[in-house]
């Protein structure tokens, strides 16, 4: 299955570690938004988008690439994020990106979510929250959640 992995991550990284981790996984391409038009995405069976949470939702970026997409992509998608609240409550951060791919057609297959090193704003003050995250574990259940996408598709 030909793969897409497109991501945004700004501040410590994070998100590129956890983007190359289910990248490598599937042998994929992995882009940033500015690098992907609308005619990139048609080439691929499977899309991922990822971000940094920023306001509880995906960054940006993200959202307005999807926003330019045409209605109907009828391609299968899953999303991905690093934050500094638990996986629990990150889950919830992706309802955004995941009902604005379903308006543009997209079935969405899956979502991983972890803990990413995260000094923003006032976080800054303090020294930042989920330090030394993304760890290994963290990487290890990417790379996980990708095996587990991939046999459904095998």
């Amino acid at each position: 299955m030909k793969t897409l992995i497109i991501y945004k991550s700004i501040h410590h990284g994070n998100t590129e570690k956890i983007a190359k981790a289910i990248a490598d996984t599937f042998n994929a391409t992995i882009k940033k938004p500015s690098e992907v038009g609308h005619s990139d995405i048609q080439d691929y069976d499977l899309i991922g988008f990822g971000s940094g949470i920023y306001f509880s939702k995906h960054h940006k970026r993200i959202l307005e690439l999807v926003e330019l997409l045409p209605d109907n992509m009828k391609k299968k998608a899953f999303l991905f994020s690093t934050h500094g609240v638990s996986r629990k409550a990150g889950k919830k951060c992706h309802k955004a990106l995941m009902q604005l791919l379903r308006d543009k057609g997209f079935k969405v297959v899956g979502e991983f979510n972890c803990r990413g090193y995260d000094s923003y704003g006032p976080l800054k003050l303090i020294g930042g929250i989920s330090k030394n995250h993304p760890d290994r574990q963290d990487l290890e259940d990417a790379k996980r959640f990708a095996e587990e996408l991939a046999k459904d598709y095998e």
